[in-house]
């Protein structure tokens, strides 16, 4: 794809569309921290090769890890060290991604030696404090090289220097991100004497939680929660072997919206019921506002009704908030308000992803209402305009939708999808013509 915006092509019939989407990224980058810490050697199948994951298997490299990677055939082979890193010192960048920060800074407090965490410019900027603050609790020591409670940071880890039968117990605040809680879970291998966590934020769950949970139980560690607290036991430790990452849910989304959105048909391969992810919610909302989603024996088929009409809607978007800019991007076209509510963390993620929203849809001339944690959105008919993406993946990839129904849409800095998608814009040039 040229360097420069990408002009989205409006389309004059609705779309009849069979996608491929690559494996989910969120999945990815956890099935890569528990392959490296499993006893022996696991292969993962369906791996997302994009920005945040190959940061990823880079800071895995720079620990030593041996990998053996085939990005034609999307396949990772990872050598476990079963609970230990095989360097003690050195330094790792993780780029913009939010789970390679979180997961791999936890997994270096537990280890034994001293290590810097370098982030780009966008990571430096997301919130760790409560990560830390846990970790440092736990016995490592936080040495902020920046800002406090910022990237970079130098880390010395726990092991060997916390006493093997001292009971590990901590509380953490997960109301500015549930990758605090991810992080911990994914890296309780590593402490033997097991872990218990007792949430003091209001939100006690999520669906980005579930999946850890649900990934680690296949991988051989079962998590107990009671509601209120969550519970590893000792001895805990994963099993290599080989593993099947799903189809990136979060990025179907988009094809399944163009098909509500010019009263089409999408359907995605090997997307499923029985996918764990979150954003499957996303499909529930879009029979809410008049599609028609079924199965079939590719994939899930999402169908638009006819000449993309599109009901307003209100809707809590807590545990699929990754959806929120595909839904304001569908809203304009509603045939009432459409009011997104309980979002308010998402304007600590890649972007203050709320702003984002409300500032580009006054771009395009559409009226809406931005609040704290919630914002409104009425309809209208979107103007010719240049979207800003804040190098926020989802911010280009979601307001490339309005271009399919509205002449005139251009998107500004397209590549910052290749944090998770770097094909997205190629994919969707293929589709339309």
């Amino acid at each position: 794809m040229a360097v420069g915006n990408y002009k989205v092509q409006k389309l004059h019939k609705p779309v009849d569309w069979v996608v491929e989407v690559p494996g989910s990224k969120s999945m990815t980058n956890r099935a890569l921290l528990m392959a490296a810490l499993a006893d022996g050697t696991t292969t993962l199948k369906g791996v997302l090769f994009s920005e945040d994951s190959r940061n990823f298997l880079g800071s895995l490299k720079s620990l030593g890890f041996q990998t053996k990677i085939d990005e034609n055939a999307k396949i990772v082979t990872v050598q476990g060290c079963n609970g230990t890193i095989p360097v003690t010192s050195g330094e790792i960048y993780v780029g913009s991604a939010g789970t390679a920060a979180r997961f791999l800074t936890a997994m270096l407090a537990m280890a034994e030696g001293t290590f810097v965490i370098n982030a780009s410019e966008q990571m430096k900027k997301r919130p760790m404090k409560p990560l830390f603050k846990v970790l440092e609790e736990l016995g490592a020591e936080i040495v902020c090289l920046d800002k406090e409670g910022f990237l970079p940071v130098q880390i010395k880890g726990i092991r060997g220097r916390r006493p093997a039968d001292e009971r590990c117990s901590v509380k953490l605040d997960i109301s500015e991100s549930t990758q605090f809680l991810s992080a911990l879970l994914l890296v309780s291998s590593m402490i033997k004497q097991g872990l218990h966590i007792e949430i003091t934020s209001a939100r006690k769950d999520g669906s980005y939680i579930q999946i850890t949970r649900k990934m680690m139980e296949q991988f051989g560690a079962v998590v107990a929660f009671d509601g209120e607290r969550y519970h590893i036991k000792s001895g805990m430790k994963y099993q290599s072997g080989c593993y099947q990452i799903e189809p990136d849910v979060s990025a179907a989304c988009y094809f399944y919206a163009a098909a509500v959105l010019t009263g089409g048909r999408t359907v995605v391969k090997n997307v499923t019921w029985n996918c764990m992810q979150g954003d499957l919610k996303f499909l529930k909302l879009l029979e809410k506002m008049g599609a028609e989603v079924n199965d079939t024996p590719d994939g899930i088929e999402v169908r638009g009704a006819s000449n993309g009409k599109l009901k307003g809607i209100t809707v809590d978007m807590k545990d699929f908030s990754d959806q929120t800019m595909t839904l304001a991007a569908l809203a304009p076209f509603a045939d009432s308000d459409v009011r997104i509510e309980n979002i308010g963390h998402i304007r600590l993620q890649e972007s203050d992803r709320i702003h984002a929203i409300a500032t580009e849809l006054t771009r395009l001339g559409i009226a809406c209402e931005e609040e704290k944690d919630a914002i409104t959105i009425h309809p209208g008919i979107p103007k010719p305009a240049v979207i800003q993406t804040y190098e926020d993946h989802r911010m280009a990839m979601a307001f490339a939708l309005v271009g399919l129904r509205s002449a005139g849409i251009e998107i500004s800095d397209p590549m910052c999808c290749r944090k998770t998608f770097e094909t997205y814009f190629n994919v969707l040039d293929s589709l339309c013509k």
